[in-house]
């Protein structure tokens, strides 16, 4: 934790252009931007599933678009039938 107090006679926008300085140079702010986008890997399990998930909409709209029937609520209704 950074503390910084302030000094006598100092004024209050230099106590906290002092603050700033010491946060830039702790590196707090560079690591907690780091982390604020950070996403956990998906397991090999989520990964197959997700893959085997898009193929059979892939086929389910190739199957649609030769039919002459695929528009964007044949899609929603193509997901909807593979979730369940």
């Amino acid at each position: 934790m950074i503390q910084v107090k302030k000094k006598e006679r100092e004024t209050s926008e230099s106590l906290i252009r002092r603050f700033y300085r010491r946060v830039q140079q702790s590196g707090v702010l560079m690591h907690a931007r780091k982390l604020r986008f950070r996403t956990e890997k998906k397991s090999k399990r989520e990964k197959r599933n997700e893959a085997l998930y898009k193929v059979k909409i892939r086929k389910e709209i190739d199957k649609l678009k030769k039919l002459g029937k695929f528009d964007e609520e044949a899609l929603r209704d193509v997901r909807r039938k593979l979730k369940e």
